[in-house]
């Protein structure tokens, strides 16, 4: 395995480790199996995470495979690292690309922000769930009473003069939600 295929594969097993990762692929290079209205497309972004519950990611020396979902329609999808030209995790916004990979239209592209427009601060990157502090449950204490809250009954007011006589309505009830202990 040469040494741009092996950073590839350390990147993205890193980057899943982590969370959420979007890989970036030019799913007209051979090799490459998605469904065939995507295959025609020079930047094909695809997400990959083992929170999905993936029955066969795997990530191997020839390159990327699993099972994910289109329009609810599952779908092996098999990219080989020679199609992947990016990787970006989701968690820690690290973004790692490669330029020899990618598609020729896409370098001819003007950059979408130039550098003399200021970028925006970017927000502080989510803690992780090991880092972030525990909530805690406690249980709150309420009165209880064995006799049903009295209620005033209040008479519905006269029909106007004239009307049809009203069906006697039955009175109301409590509402539909108990307590449960």
């Amino acid at each position: 395995m040469d040494k741009k295929v092996s950073d590839k594969k350390e990147r993205l097993l890193a980057a899943l480790d982590q969370g959420m990762v979007m890989i970036h692929l030019d799913a007209r290079r051979p090799g490459v199996l998605v469904p065939a209205s995507l295959r025609g497309e020079a930047h094909l972004r695809l997400n990959l995470s083992y929170r999905f519950e993936p029955p066969d990611l795997t990530v191997g020396e020839w390159g990327v495979r699993c099972t994910l979902s289109f329009s609810g329609s599952r779908f092996t999808v098999a990219v080989p690292w020679s199609a992947l030209f990016a990787i970006a995790s989701h968690v820690t916004k690290e973004f790692w690309m490669y330029p020899e990979e990618m598609p020729p239209e896409l370098l001819q592209q003007p950059p979408v922000a130039s550098a003399s427009v200021a970028r925006p601060p970017q927000p502080a990157p989510v803690p992780v769930a090991a880092e972030r502090p525990r909530a805690f449950l406690r249980e709150v204490q309420a009165e209880h009473t064995e006799e049903p809250e009295s209620r005033p009954e209040v008479a519905p007011p006269p029909p106007p003069e004239g009307s049809p006589p009203d069906e006697p309505q039955p009175p109301r009830r409590g509402g539909h939600l108990r307590l449960v202990k």
